[in-house]
């Protein structure tokens, strides 16, 4: 199962991945050389994209996740069709809308990500499609992430998590999406300005059984032993995301460096 991402929040997603599916051997792209994706272009972000998958499928992937919010609202469309049939493409959105679509009671939406998530309206039109009884709400908090990805205190120093949460689009909510993988490293935060009275959604929470069912509906799972050790790329290595790396998969992982964009 390949996996990308710009950086390390889509190790939230395949940690989660390899609980549920621990035969699976996962094969993960960061593009740490471009990141964080929520600002760039549209037509960067859909190129960055299409070459990592290339890249996936020349590693024979039988299934590759999107495990970045922005991708999988900008590129979504453009990778189906590089992929045709030849493997099964995830996103971290649609598992998240089937959850929302089946609880009722989810009245006022708050949608927190990048620039391109909140610029692409994907929440709010694919919530409206199938509960257009829901009011939703976004806002761009565009520093987040890259704060995130570097561990940068001064998320907490300066107040920066808050002074998103305090902005009046946010007001009067009963759910907040965290619409970026990253943001589920920062969750018990978010949950402690909101002291737990609002539910927290992001696509971790769901995302594992989502594609084991959708798996095992195909017959693609591995149901035999474990297929053999993960592997981990980035486009530029950092001994920060090696580190980062063995907070998701305790076990020795060798990071390689691997320029597929040149």
């Amino acid at each position: 199962i390949g996996i990308f991402d710009s950086g390390i929040g889509g190790l939230t997603i395949a940690s989660e991945v390899n609980k549920l599916l621990p035969n699976e051997k996962i094969i993960y792209f960061g593009d740490t050389q471009h990141l964080p994706y929520g600002n760039k272009s549209n037509q960067k972000i859909t190129y960055y994209s299409n070459k990592i998958v290339e890249f996936l499928l020349k590693k024979n992937c039988k299934a590759i996740i999107i495990a970045c919010n922005s991708a999988s609202s900008i590129a979504l469309n453009s990778l189906r069709e590089k992929i045709h049939s030849c493997c099964v493409l995830f996103n971290v959105i649609d598992p998240l809308l089937e959850q929302i679509k089946n609880d009722i009671s989810i009245k006022n939406i708050g949608v927190i990500g990048t620039h391109a998530t909140i610029s692409s309206n994907v929440y709010e039109h694919s919530i409206y499609k199938t509960r257009p009884d829901i009011n939703v709400s976004s806002l761009a908090t565009p520093i987040l992430a890259s704060l995130i990805e570097e561990n940068n205190q001064d998320l907490y120093t300066k107040g920066i998590i808050e002074s998103y949460l305090k902005n009046e689009k946010l007001q009067n909510i009963d759910t907040l999406i965290l619409g970026c993988t990253h943001y589920p490293l920062i969750k018990e935060k978010i949950s402690d300005f909101y002291k737990n009275e609002i539910r927290l959604l992001s696509s971790l929470s769901c995302i594992g059984n989502y594609i084991k069912n959708d798996l095992k509906e195909r017959n693609l799972l591995n149901l035999s032993n474990k297929a053999g050790e993960h592997a981990f790329y980035v486009s530029d290595y950092t001994e920060f995301f090696q580190k980062k790396t063995k907070l998701f998969f305790p076990t020795s992982i060798i990071l390689e460096e691997e320029n597929i964009f040149s």
